[in-house]
């Protein structure tokens, strides 16, 4: 009697973590998150300083990588060393895969909104000129994320991490090639509006993150986020999308590698 094959363990990518900013040592979060079936992680710079700590986390695991950028709130520092750090002959080839996270960000105005807009520009042609994907962060500022990536066009693989608009952001940023990055945020029990954004995002433009340790997913709200629990945020797109949870696993997991070229 031949017995059914298995089916092989589930394998996620955390498209979206900071393993820079965690308390816990990030040699524990990639064990936890291995033994969870993360075997991807994209640790995302936000400062240029930031960025070099993250390209030197990225050096030390498997399947592990980095962006560099410079976040919204950090803009009016410029971008000075950024290109630098991206084209550092002493980074092993693939350690650095995209930049970002940049954008705007007009809830908490860290930096000026002109200076946010300059920067985030900056940022947009310099994924351009290296042929890189772009990582964006917006919030409260759709209407000028809009007009900048219009204006100076969107790089071929551009997602929208830690997606927090509704149908009609999703549809102006699916219209324009973009992909969109669900994070732990579609648990909550107000994000009627984003879970609405989910359902109508094609299978082959979605990807999960957990944005760890921020945005923890439900049930472990209070707690800080980890890359281990993007199976949470896996497990909710399933279900919105009426899908099995392998399925978006696999799915998201090749969206990832494909877009970051991993």
């Amino acid at each position: 009697m031949t017995l059914p094959e298995a089916d092989p363990p589930l394998e996620w990518f955390d498209n979206h973590c900071h393993l820079t900013t965690t308390k816990v040592e990030p040699a524990d979060l990639v064990e936890q998150a291995r033994t969870a079936g993360v075997t991807r992680m994209l640790t995302v710079g936000c400062t240029v300083a930031d960025s070099t700590a993250a390209a030197a986390i990225a050096a030390r695991f498997d399947g592990v990588w980095s962006t560099a950028g410079v976040h919204p709130h950090d803009a009016r520092g410029g971008i000075a060393g950024l290109e630098a750090l991206l084209l550092d002959p002493a980074l092993s080839p693939g350690t650095i895969v995209a930049v970002g996270e940049c954008g705007l960000d007009y809830h908490y105005d860290h930096s000026p909104r002109d200076v946010q807009r300059s920067v985030f520009a900056d940022q947009v042609d310099l994924a351009h000129r290296l042929e890189l994907p772009l990582v964006i962060h917006t919030r409260e500022a759709w209407d000028d994320t809009f007009a900048i990536l219009d204006d100076v066009g969107l790089p071929a693989h551009t997602v929208f991490h830690c997606f927090t608009g509704g149908p009609a952001e999703a549809e102006a940023s699916l219209a324009r090639g973009a992909h969109l990055s669900f994070s732990g945020t579609v648990t909550f029990k107000t994000a009627d509006d984003l879970r609405s954004a989910v359902r109508i995002t094609p299978l082959d433009r979605l990807m999960i993150e957990t944005d760890a340790p921020f945005l923890t997913p439900v049930p472990h709200r209070g707690q800080a986020n980890r890359p281990a629990l993007v199976t949470l945020v896996g497990e909710k797109i399933a279900q919105e999308k009426d899908i099995s949870v392998r399925q978006v696993a696999h799915l998201t997991c090749d969206n990832s590698r494909r877009f970051y070229s991993v």
